[in-house]
């Protein structure tokens, strides 16, 4: 009971986060101040009291309705939070109280950030990836796993990988397929998981990208187009080998060397 009761406290934390993402989310993508004015219900304006604002319960008591005009609110306001706060509940237990655990909780907050704005706008912040990259490899020197070179090596690696894709297949069609955005949030993670994490991170997001993109163009018709946000598939391999890297690598290999 006392484990379980510890475990609690990261999730609180990570779902009071997590309404702070979905400010950013819903504020960095459309110009607006991450600090001022207090929020406000996007249906009638009003400033939304803190008694209606607290993580996961108002949603839920309030059945994801405004409390002022009774209004929808997206569920991604739930989901958020809720992902925010199972995130710091995994990073607590895989790190425990540790400089690691605040450094991937900050990492893995942009991710969340930058998966729902591409998905929405299909476009990925500088102002999230940039300083992403910056921090990643300020905190390299304290992360023995990752250290100062395998995060620098992970940011060239990361966006210059990508950086050759996208002008490789702007080259042979005349079209952009891949956004700048794509570039610098695959050098943010070079940062924070070093070239290993790259690796497993682009192979993962390509197959994850090419086996959803199949299944939506088979489904919308072989005549229709819908431009896929490659940002969510990067963010899910990311998280992928933060968690389970080690496993993967050798998991692949015994695989590859069966095989």
């Amino acid at each position: 009971m006392g484990d379980k009761f510890v475990l609690i406290l990261p999730f609180v934390f990570g779902a009071v986060i997590g309404s702070f993402l979905n400010v950013c989310i819903y504020r960095i993508p459309i110009g607006l101040s991450i600090v001022s004015p207090p929020s406000k219900c996007p249906s009638c304006g009003r400033n939304i009291p803190f008694y209606y604002n607290i993580p996961i319960i108002s949603y839920v008591v309030l059945m994801g309705r405004c409390g002022l005009c009774g209004a929808p609110i997206s569920p991604r306001y739930l989901l958020v939070e809720s992902f925010t706060g199972l995130a710091a509940v995994s990073l607590f237990l895989k790190f425990g109280p540790s400089f690691e655990l605040l450094a991937y909780f900050v990492f893995v907050s942009s991710l969340i950030v930058v998966t729902f704005i591409d998905l929405k706008y299909q476009i990925i912040p500088d102002v999230i990836s940039l300083p992403g990259i910056a921090v990643g490899l300020a905190a390299s020197f304290f992360i023995p796993s990752v250290n100062f070179l395998n995060s620098f090596i992970g940011i060239l690696a990361g966006g210059g990988v990508l950086f050759g894709i996208a002008t490789a297949y702007y080259l042979l069609t005349g079209k952009e397929g891949m956004g700048g955005g794509d570039v610098k949030l695959l050098g943010m993670i070079g940062a924070f998981l070093g070239w290993k994490g790259v690796i497993v991170t682009l192979l993962l997001g390509s197959f994850l990208g090419a086996v959803i993109g199949s299944f939506i163009m088979l489904l919308s018709g072989k005549g229709s187009r819908h431009p896929i946000p490659f940002g969510p598939f990067l963010a899910i391999g990311a998280a992928a080998h933060l968690f389970l890297g080690e496993e993967l690598i050798r998991w692949y290999i015994v695989t590859a060397v069966g095989a």
